[in-house]
C-alpha cells in the first residue's frame, strides 16, 4: 500500500494540504515536521493503514492537474475599470515604449492580457451599451441609423431601455453592493425631468457618482465648441445674414429709400429674434445642459468643475471599496480619461514625451494605480478579479492644429468610429485575480468587451437573461487556461447599424479570416483617417462597398494592409462563402427594435433637462474642494 506523508498542522501555518503545509513550514526549527521517532513511527503505520482512503478523498477536492487553479467557493469582489477613447498602443505592455502606464502594466504582470479585445462598437454608445448587456448594440437599439451615433443631450429621451437586463442588474440580485463612478452615456429621462428611466440606478446600480453624458471641449471655456461644429457655425451666420436684412431694411426705410411697412419689419425682426433663441437656448448653454455632476438622483455640480473632477472621482471610488470591503460589491469606474478636452491637473502637465496627450494618459494610469492601492489596503487583492480595457479606439481625428489630441492604435489600422478596421475596435484588456488567473500570461484569441457580461453574472452566482440572444461568453475557462481557444467562432463588426466586416475565428486551422464589406474613405486621400470629416462615416458617400469583400489573414497581417484575392489565396471563395453563411444567419437573430439614436430620441427636450435648480436657471455646486485623505 502506497502511504500518503503524513502532516498536521502547526501553530502560525494557516494551510492544511500536505505540500501546502510542508511549505509553511520549510526551515521553521519552531514548528518543524515531527518524523523518524519510534513511537511516531508505530502511530503512523496505524494511521496510515486506516485512514489512507479517508484522507484521499478528503483532499481530492485540492488535488488539480497541472494548469489548474484554485476552485473558488465564494463571490469575489469585482473592479471594472474603462477607459475612455484610449488607443491599444497607448499602454505600454501592449508596445509603447515611451508612454508610462507602470500601473497598468503591473496587471497585466500579475494577471492575464488579451492581446484580441475586441468592443462591439468604435463609439461611446453604442459600445458601453454592449458592455453592459453583453449584446451587440444593434439588439437593444443603441446603434444609429443616421450619423449622429451617440445620445447627443443629457436632455434627450434616448437611451439604454428600461428592459435590458445589465450585468449590475445580475449581480444586485445575487447580493451584489453595485456601484458606478465616472461616465454613464446611455441615457437619463424618457418622458419627465425625474423619470430616470435610463438611469443607472434603474439598470441596477446601487450607487452612482459621475456624469450622466460625457466630456468633451464645450465643457471647458477656454476650449472651441465641438458639437454640432459646423452647424452651429451655419446657424451663427444665417442669424447674422437675418439681423443684417432687418438692419439693413430698417435704415432704407427710414431714409425713405423704401416703402414697405413698419410692421413687415417688426415681424421680420421678431422671426431674426426666434430663430436666434430657438438654437441658441440649447447650443449657447451646453456646459449647463450637459457638464454636470451627479451623485444618484441629485445633481451636485452644474456646470462642473473640470479642474477637480479628477479627484472628485478618484475619492468616490477610493470610498466606494472602503465602504463595502465587507463585499461583495461590483465596482465599475468608468474614467473620463483620454477623452479631449485631456483635463489633467497640474502635477502631469508636461510630464509626458507625448504633449497634453500622454500627459492625460499617465494621469489615468496614476489612477489605476491609486484604485489598486485602495483595494490592496482593505486587503481584498486575492477576493478581487480586477479588469481594465477602453471602450474603442483612439480618436485619430482629434488634434489642434499639428497637434495631435487623440490616441495611437498602434500597428492597426483606422481608430474610434470605424466599426471594421482592427484600431477602432482592438482595445486593451487586463484581468487579475491572484491565485485564480496565472500571472504574466498572455491570450491571443478573440474575445469580446460583451464577454465582460456573462463572466461576472458566473462569477456572483447568477444566470444571464434566457428570453434574448446574449452575444458574449463566459471567458473563465480561457482566463483560468482549463481550454485554449475561444468559444467566439464569428465575430461582427458595425458600424451604426450598418455591418462593416466579420471575423471569423477557424478553429480547426487557427487561421484568423475578416472580411470587410464596406470600408470608410479616408480625407485627404491617402491619409490613415478621416481628418477632413472629422470622423469617418458609417454609410453615404464617405464610404466604399467592397464585392466581394476585402479579406484578410489577422493571423498573419493584423496590420490588414494585405487585402487576399483569389490568385493569392487558394481558400477564398470558400472562406467567403462561409462568412457570408454566418452572416444570414446572424441576421436571422436580429429583431425589430425601437431607435434609441433616432433624430427625435437624440434632440434636446427642454422638458427632459436635469435641472438642480428651477428651470431654466441650473447651477449650483455642492461639492466644496474637499478630497479624500488617500489622494
Amino acid at each position: 500500500m502506497h502511504r500518503l506523508p503524513f502532516y498536521f498542522k502547526l501553530p502560525g501555518c494557516s494551510v492544511t494540504t500536505p505540500v501546502a503545509n510542508a511549505r509553511c513550514h520549510r526551515g521553521n526549527e519552531q514548528n518543524r515536521i515531527v518524523k523518524n521517532q519510534p513511537l511516531m513511527e508505530i502511530m503512523w503505520h496505524l494511521i496510515a493503514y486506516w485512514t489512507s482512503p479517508t484522507i484521499l478523498l478528503v483532499l481530492l477536492p485540492f488535488l488539480r492537474p497541472p494548469g489548474s487553479h484554485a476552485l473558488v467557493s465564494y463571490k469575489p469582489n469585482i473592479v471594472l475599470i474603462l477607459a475612455d477613447d484610449l488607443g491599444i498602443g497607448d499602454v505600454a505592455c501592449y508596445g509603447n515604449d515611451t508612454i508610462r502606464t507602470p500601473n497598468i502594466d503591473r496587471l497585466a504582470k500579475e494577471g492575464v492580457k488579451l492581446t484580441q479585445h475586441i468592443a462591439a462598437a468604435p463609439l461611446c454608445t453604442p459600445s458601453r451599451a454592449a458592455f453592459l448587456t453583453g449584446r451587440y448594440p444593434i439588439r437593444s437599439g443603441m446603434d444609429a441609423t443616421n450619423s449622429y451615433r451617440v445620445i447627443q443631450w443629457a436632455g434627450a429621451s434616448g437611451g439604454l431601455p428600461p428592459h435590458e437586463t445589465t450585468f449590475a442588474k445580475i449581480l444586485q440580485q445575487q447580493g451584489y453592493i453595485t456601484g458606478l463612478i465616472g461616465k454613464w452615456h446611455q441615457g437619463v429621462n424618457c418622458e419627465s425631468r425625474d423619470d430616470y428611466c435610463h438611469h443607472p440606478l434603474n439598470h441596477g446600480f446601487s450607487y452612482f457618482y459621475g456624469m450622466p453624458f460625457s466630456l468633451m471641449n464645450d465643457c471647458q471655456i477656454t476650449q472651441p465648441p465641438e458639437k454640432d461644429r459646423v452647424l452651429r457655425i451655419k446657424l451663427w451666420l444665417n442669424t447674422q445674414i437675418i439681423g443684417l436684412a432687418v438692419l439693413t431694411l430698417a435704415i432704407a426705410k427710414l431714409v425713405g429709400l423704401v416703402s414697405v411697412p413698419w410692421k413687415i419689419i417688426i415681424c421680420f425682426a421678431w422671426f431674426g429674434f426666434l430663430f436666434f433663441a430657438s438654437w441658441f437656448a440649447s447650443y449657447g448653454f451646453i456646459r449647463y445642459w450637459d457638464c454636470f455632476m451627479m451623485r444618484n438622483h441629485e445633481i451636485t455640480e452644474q456646470p462642473m468643475v473640470v479642474e477637480r473632477t479628477t479627484s472628485l472621482i478618484l475619492r468616490e471610488a477610493i470610498s466606494f471599496i472602503e465602504r463595502n470591503k465587507h463585499g461583495p460589491f461590483l465596482l465599475f469606474v468608468s474614467f473620463l480619461h483620454v477623452h479631449t478636452p485631456l483635463i489633467t491637473t497640474e502635477i502631469f502637465l508636461g510630464k509626458s514625451r507625448h504633449g497634453l496627450y500622454g500627459d492625460n494618459v499617465e494621469e489615468m494610469d496614476w489612477m489605476v494605480g491609486k484604485v489598486l492601492n485602495a483595494i490592496d489596503k482593505e486587503g481584498l487583492k486575492n477576493t478581487t478579479l480586477t479588469y481594465f480595457a477602453s471602450d474603442h479606439g483612439g480618436f485619430l481625428e482629434g488634434h489642434d492644429g499639428k497637434v495631435q489630441l487623440g490616441g495611437w492604435n498602434g500597428i492597426y489600422k483606422g481608430g474610434k468610429g470605424m466599426g471594421g478596421w482592427e484600431g477602432g475596435i482592438r482595445v486593451p484588456g487586463i484581468f487579475r485575480w491572484p491565485g485564480v488567473l496565472p500571472a504574466d500570461t498572455v491570450i491571443d484569441e478573440p474575445t469580446s468587451l460583451m464577454d465582460i457580461y456573462p463572466t461576472v453574472a458566473h462569477l456572483a452566482g447568477g444566470t444571464v437573461p434566457q428570453d434574448r440572444v446574449i452575444d458574449g461568453r463566459n471567458l473563465m475557462p480561457l482566463l483560468e487556461g482549463s481550454v485554449q481557444h475561444s468559444e467566439h467562432e464569428f465575430l461582427f463588426h458595425y458600424c451604426g447599424v450598418h455591418l462593416h466586416a466579420v471575423r471569423w475565428h477557424q478553429k480547426d486551422s487557427g487561421a484568423l479570416w475578416k472580411a470587410h464589406y464596406v470600408t470608410p474613405i479616408f480625407h485627404p486621400e491617402g491619409a490613415g483617417a478621416c481628418y477632413g470629416r472629422g470622423i469617418c462615416p458609417c454609410s453615404g458617400d464617405g464610404v466604399t462597398h467592397h464585392d466581394p469583400p476585402l479579406l484578410f489573414d489577422l493571423s498573419g497581417d493584423p496590420s490588414e494592409a494585405k487585402p487576399l484575392s483569389p490568385g493569392t489565396e487558394p481558400l477564398f471563395d470558400t472562406v467567403i462563402s462561409r462568412i457570408e453563411r454566418a452572416v444570414e444567419e446572424h441576421r436571422q437573430t436580429l429583431t425589430p427594435v425601437p431607435q434609441q439614436l433616432s433624430l427625435y430620441n437624440i434632440m434636446w427636450k427642454p422638458w427632459l433637462q436635469p435641472c438642480c435648480g428651477t428651470f431654466p436657471f441650473c447651477w449650483c455646486d455642492k461639492e466644496g474642494d474637499s478630497a479624500h485623505p488617500a489622494l
